[in-house]
Formats: C-alpha cells, structure tokens, sequence
C-alpha cells in the first residue's frame, strides 16, 4: 500500500524576508538557494530547497509538503484519499516547479493546514553544492529522514489526530502528557512518523495559539553545531522559548527560538530513527527529561 515517505519540504508565510534570510544563513546555518521579490529558498542539503519562506502577512504556517517515492505511489495514495472523501486536487505546473517536485497534489486539513503531496525532487547542480559556513560538524540530517519535523497546533486535537492516522496514513510514535510543564497549561501531545522513521514528522496537540504552528524543528548531525548555534541566538540577541534540555520520547537534545515570523524553531541533535520491528508506542509523563527551561511562554 502506497504511504507517505517523508516530510520533504515546509512552507511559511513572512511579512519580512530579509528578517528571514538573516536569520536562516547566520544563525541556523541554511544557505539561500534564491531569492525573489515574493519568495526566499533555502537549503539544507544537496535539494534546491527544505524551507520556503513566502511573503506574506499571516507569518504563519502555511504548507506541510509530503513526498512519495515514485509517481506510481503518489497516483495510488491520491486516489485513496479521494475514496476516503478527501478533496484532494492537483496543483498546477507553475506550483509544482515553485515547490520544487515533478508534481503535487494538495487538500486542507481539519486545523485548517495545507498538506501537498509529490514526488520527484529537483537538485541543485554539483557546481552548487551545499555549504553552510556555520556548521562545523557534517551539516544537518535530512535525507530520507527529510526537512525535520512540525508541531502542528490543532483546533480538536481527537479530530486532527484521526486525520493524520487515519486519513494520512502516518503512524504514531508516542505520547507526551505532561501536566506540569507550563503552568497553567497541560501538555497533551501526539507524536507521529512516516516510512523513513524518523521520530516523527508531525506532532499535533490542542493548544493556545494565533498561529497554525508551534514549532518547526531542523537537527544537526553534531551536538557541537547545537551548542554553537544558541551561543549565536544568545549574542544576536534572539529570543529563547526554552533552553538546551532533552526530550525523553525522541532523545533529542534541542533548544526553541522564535523565528521571524512568531513561531518556534527548534534546533537539535541525536534525534532517534524507529525500528518498527522493536517499537512499543509509550505514553511519557514528562515533556523533557532536564532543561528546556522556559524563558518565553508558547506562541
């Protein structure tokens, strides 16, 4: 049965893409790909781009971009979301090429998010390869593990979680229930993953917020880059939704920025990659085993 292989690329809305652009290129360590009046492309790995930063007002969330390893799959899976109901359509040309991907298809979720669907990445010439000054410990991990990670803010979260599991295909990793975490606020969160297993790709929960997204999450393959990158947030004076501490579920150890459009970013490394023949869904009472000390309430 045809199943989504990876999160392949994220796309944000941004009222300021110079904001970005600094930010990305000399803080997280991405490399520009390009950059338009309307748009700003960034890299992480040998593709044409991971994170495409959009103008726009909303500084929000805007597309969650699932990639399938041949055209065959993607064909399969369109048509069993159309049996599910699901109005799923096919993007045009001109979208395919600006997401980078032969072809996409796209459908909205219960939360209100864009999900596409596509496969056949474009990448960059060897002429081009990537290459971030920042990173001093072999660069981030991507590959078929993809971009990261997105924790996605549900409206119900029963209602989002049926869709991504049930609908989507995506299987769940874990829970986390904690409900001392945040004063005043019980962290009630589904972890999900796709075919290349990393941790998860998606995560969702029902919880406060004006935006679509709580965090995007990008790693590194060196815990080094993770400890240089925050000496940098903390000199470009950044601010810092949680300190370095480790998730018990994942077993990554991370910090969360807010990027320039609002939202959080973590940054980390160590990231665990499940083996589904030795895997036990678990229900964790603690959000972080030590630190992530929060300087910044959630956005």
């Amino acid at each position: 049965m045809a199943e989504i292989s990876t999160l392949a690329y994220v796309v944000a809305k941004a009222s300021n893409l110079d904001k970005w652009e600094h930010f990305a290129t000399h803080i997280l360590g991405l490399q520009t790909g390009a950059r338009t009046a309307e748009a700003l492309l960034l890299r992480m790995d040998e593709r044409e781009q991971r994170l495409i930063i959009e103008r726009g007002d909303e500084d929000d969330l805007s597309v969650l971009g699932w990639e399938f390893d041949n055209a065959a799959d993607l064909k399969e899976y369109v048509a069993r979301l159309r049996e599910h109901g699901v109005d799923v359509t096919e993007s045009a040309v001109g979208l395919a090429q600006a997401r980078g991907m032969e072809q996409v298809y796209g459908c909205v979720d219960p939360a209100g998010i864009r999900h596409e669907f596509a496969y056949g990445p474009r990448l960059a010439p060897i002429s081009r390869p990537f290459h971030s000054p920042l990173l001093v410990g072999g660069g981030f991990e991507t590959g078929e593990l993809g971009i990261g990670h997105v924790f996605a803010v549900a409206r119900d979260a029963a209602e989002s979680i049926h869709f991504y599991t049930e609908i989507l295909g995506l299987r769940i990793s874990d829970y986390i229930r904690d409900e001392e975490a945040i004063p005043g606020l019980k962290v009630d969160g589904c972890f999900m993953h796709a075919k290349t297993r990393r941790h998860h790709s998606l995560a969702t929960a029902a919880v406060p917020s004006n935006k679509k997204i709580n965090h995007l999450m990008i790693q590194v393959k060196s815990l080094d880059d993770v400890g240089l990158a925050f000496d940098r947030i903390k000199k470009a004076g950044v601010p810092v939704i949680m300190d370095i501490g480790h998730h018990p579920n994942d077993k990554m150890v991370s910090f969360y920025v807010v990027t320039p459009s609002g939202f959080g970013l973590e940054y980390g490394w160590g990231g665990i990659v499940i083996d589904e023949n030795n895997w036990q869904v678990r229900t964790y009472s603690q959000l972080s085993d030590w630190g992530h000390r929060f300087s910044l309430p959630p956005q």
